[in-house]
């Protein structure tokens, strides 16, 4: 059992309070706070208490015994999962994630063409794919993959005299079909400065009228609305009247896989992915958008967007994905009730989201209070939680 110290990501996008309050310390922040990273990721790893040895160095240098000599043999010798806590202030941009081979196929011709690692106009980071899991804390929202045909079709019929936009739709009105969309959503992409621009104004227009008036799309055009104010001019404010708008209450999660065009709008959450740096964007960023390779990453299928509750066992509730890289549980804890853990599979992070917890530690008892992580080896046999409060476990997949 290893005490962390975890660094947090200032991104403009972040809250001035929710990671300061969760960790105890003043509030307002002076900074926004938008992430807190618990893992061994080369950009930013986990610190080792009391030592401060990064949790990316040790690993390399014990792999077998922190991970497990089958784990070392399906991920190397690296942690392959990064767990979060992400907390929105205002949307993120517009984006996808490569399956393996994609990222594997878009590094290395990234590479052997001499783009430098860090420069803005680099897709690929890495060699991984970046499944996610996004279980929430707050209320959360979030656009999610692309919402059914009819339904969009639906919901810009409520526009009134927005030539720009319906001449964009006929696409759409033509071809109901994913290669439909897929055709309107390339037509987005390629359209000069101007237009973009011009059709971003007309949208938001119709969207600050239909956002207050009641009817079926009115938290659509309510988010659209926001977005086109904070991203004046991105076309981003129509691809994202063509998502699912996902709320999610406390306790329910979305699985992101390769291929799914998402963007968090606002709230707080407990994030797990694989061990990765590969976003392509889509637009609402004034990062580098490359929309051929975009496109040949996105997956056009349209269907309302599954939440997931988790399966409940006893007092464990397990968010099942595809990804063999990682599995995220919400352990809830009664004092006098200790919930012990036996099924491991390899190196696991315990977060003490709520309250204060006890895990044993070389015969004795290790307390670990809100906003507190422990690193798990795989060496560690099986082992008890006990305290009251709220913990998530993030462990390998069972893929």
């Amino acid at each position: 059992m290893l005490r962390l110290e975890n660094p947090i990501q200032n991104y403009a996008w972040g809250s001035h309070s929710a990671i300061s309050g969760l960790l105890g310390r003043p509030s307002p922040s002076a900074a926004p706070e938008a992430e807190l990273w618990m893992g061994a990721h080369p950009n930013a790893p986990s610190l080792v208490l009391p030592s401060r040895e990064s949790l990316a160095a040790l690993i390399e240098r014990e792999p077998a015994r922190l991970l497990g000599a089958e784990n070392e043999a399906r991920f190397g010798a690296r942690l392959p999962y990064l767990l979060k806590v992400l907390a929105a202030e205002t949307p993120l941009s517009l984006q996808a994630h490569p399956t393996q081979e994609q990222a594997r196929a878009g590094f290395d011709a990234e590479q052997a063409a001499g783009v430098p690692l860090d420069s803005p106009r680099r897709n690929y980071k890495d060699r991984s794919h970046k499944p996610e899991l996004l279980c929430a804390l707050t209320p959360f929202s979030a656009l999610c993959g692309f919402r059914p045909i009819e339904d969009t079709l639906a919901l810009f019929r409520a526009f009134k005299n927005a030539e720009r936009v319906s001449s964009v739709l006929q696409i759409l009105e033509r071809r109901p079909t994913e290669a439909g969309l897929a055709e309107l959503f390339s037509t987005l992409l390629e359209l000069s400065p101007d237009q973009r621009a011009d059709l971003a104004q007309e949208t938001l227009a119709q969207c600050a009228l239909l956002s207050a008036a009641a009817g079926q799309f009115q938290r659509e055009f309510t988010w659209a609305t926001r977005i086109g104010e904070l991203y004046p001019g991105d076309v981003g404010i129509l691809i994202a009247l063509l998502l699912n708008l996902v709320q999610l209450a406390p306790g329910e999660a979305i699985y992101l896989p390769a291929g799914n065009l998402h963007a968090y709008l606002q709230g707080v959450g407990v994030e797990i992915m694989a061990n990765s740096d590969n976003v392509l964007r889509g637009g609402l960023t004034p990062k580098h958008v490359d929309p051929v390779e975009l496109l040949r990453v996105l997956e056009f299928h349209a269907s309302p967007e599954a939440v997931l509750r988790g399966e409940e066992q006893d007092n464990v509730r397990v968010y099942r994905t595809p990804a063999r890289e990682f599995e995220l549980q919400s352990i809830a804890l009664t004092l006098n009730e200790p919930v012990t853990l036996s099924d491991r599979r390899g190196p696991e992070i315990l977060f003490c989201q709520q309250g204060q917890l006890s895990v044993p530690s070389n015969g004795q008892e290790l307390t670990v209070a809100q906003g507190q992580a422990v690193f798990v080896g795989a060496d560690e046999p099986s082992y008890a939680v006990s305290g009251a409060g709220t913990l998530f476990r993030a462990t390998v997949g069972r893929v």
